[in-house]
C-alpha cells in the first residue's frame, strides 16, 4: 500500500447526499484544513467545493475533473469523452490539514476498471464515513465499513447527519465496531455559524489521532 501525508483525512459517505460536503466543510473549518474535492460531478449549481468554500472559509484546492452531467463519475466523463486517470488523482501536498471528499458512496465507479475506494486505498490516509440516521442506514453504513475494511482502509469514525435516532447510531457503533464521532443535525439556516456550532458537539480527538498515525 502506498503510504499518503499522516496530515490528510478522507470524508466519504454511505450513498449520495448524505450530508458529505457539510460534514468535510465542518471538519475543513474545525481542523483549519485545506479541502479538496478531487472529482465534481454536477457543475449546474453550486458546487461542492463552492459549498465547502463558502461554508468553512478555508482554501480550497481545484478539482482535478470538473463534469457537468450529475452522475457516477464514470458515467459523467464517458459523456464527455474524458478518461478518469487514477495516477491523475495523486494527493497534493498542502501546509496544514488536508481533508479530501470523495464522490457518492464508497463503491462509486471511477472509470469502469477502478471504484473510489481504490483511492482511499492508495492515499492510505484515515476515513470519516458520513451516515444518515434514517430508515436504512443500519445495512448501508455497515456495508461501507466492511468495504473499508477489506481494503485495509483505516476508520477514524462514522458522523451521523439528520435528525437523533439514537438507537440506529448506537447499532451501527456496536455492531460495525467503529467510533461515534457524533451528529450534524439539520441545519436551518446552513451557514459557518451554525455549522461551526454543530461541530462544537463532534469528537475530534479521535481524527487528529488518526490523522496524526
Amino acid at each position: 500500500m502506498r503510504r499518503g501525508t499522516s496530515r490528510a483525512l478522507i470524508v466519504t459517505g454511505t450513498d449520495t447526499g448524505v450530508g458529505k460536503t457539510v460534514v468535510a466543510a465542518g471538519l475543513v473549518q474545525a481542523l483549519e484544513g485545506v479541502y479538496w474535492k478531487p472529482v465534481q460531478s454536477g457543475l449546474d449549481d453550486e458546487t461542492d467545493s463552492d459549498a465547502a468554500r463558502r461554508l468553512s472559509g478555508r482554501p480550497v484546492l481545484p478539482e482535478i475533473y470538473r463534469l457537468s452531467l450529475p452522475a457516477s463519475p464514470h458515467l459523467s466523463a464517458e459523456q464527455e469523452g474524458v478518461h478518469i486517470s487514477p495516477d491523475a488523482l495523486a494527493m497534493p501536498v498542502v501546509d496544514g490539514p488536508l481533508v479530501i471528499e470523495g464522490a457518492g458512496g464508497v463503491l462509486v465507479p471511477l472509470n469502469r476498471e477502478c471504484l473510489f475506494i481504490e483511492m482511499f486505498r492508495r492515499w492510505a490516509a484515515p476515513v470519516v464515513l458520513v451516515a444518515r440516521t434514517g430508515l436504512g442506514t443500519i445495512n448501508h453504513t455497515l456495508l461501507s465499513l466492511e468495504a473499508l475494511r477489506a481494503r485495509e482502509c483505516r476508520v477514524a469514525g462514522v458522523i451521523f447527519s439528520g435528525p437523533a435516532n439514537p438507537d440506529n447510531e448506537a447499532t451501527i457503533a456496536a455492531m460495525g465496531r467503529v467510533r461515534s464521532l457524533g451528529r450534524v443535525p439539520p441545519l436551518a439556516p446552513l451557514n459557518p455559524d451554525t455549522l461551526a456550532a454543530a461541530f462544537s458537539g463532534i469528537d475530534l480527538a479521535p481524527v487528529r489521532e488518526a490523522m496524526s498515525c
